[in-house]
């Protein structure tokens, strides 16, 4: 008798223990956004990125003759870059969307 009584409790409380458990939603501000469009867009965050992993990435996106770049107040990474023939400035947030303008 106490064991299907144990077994009823543990029949009603399992589903909502579990379903506690489940993420509710699925914002996570470390994902790539692809909606980034503009440097003004960069997410702010504290960027673990190097320079040089920056430049890289700035590069992958399509950017040619990426130049210094520096990390501004908000954790992003700015600096000068190249494409279709005009110098633009562009931007690696800590999710690493490269955006540009």
């Amino acid at each position: 008798m106490h064991r299907f009584i144990l077994a009823s409790a543990l029949a009603v409380a399992l589903p909502s223990i579990a379903s506690a458990q489940m993420p509710t939603g699925t914002h996570n501000p470390a994902i790539k956004d692809p909606t980034v469009q503009t440097t003004a867009d960069a997410a702010a965050g504290r960027n673990s990125f190097t320079q040089r992993q920056a430049q890289t990435r700035i590069s992958e996106a399509g950017y040619a003759h990426v130049g210094k770049l520096a990390k501004d107040e908000n954790g992003v990474w700015q600096g000068k870059a190249m494409k279709d023939g005009k110098s633009v400035m562009v931007a690696l947030d800590y999710k690493g969307d490269v955006t540009a303008r």
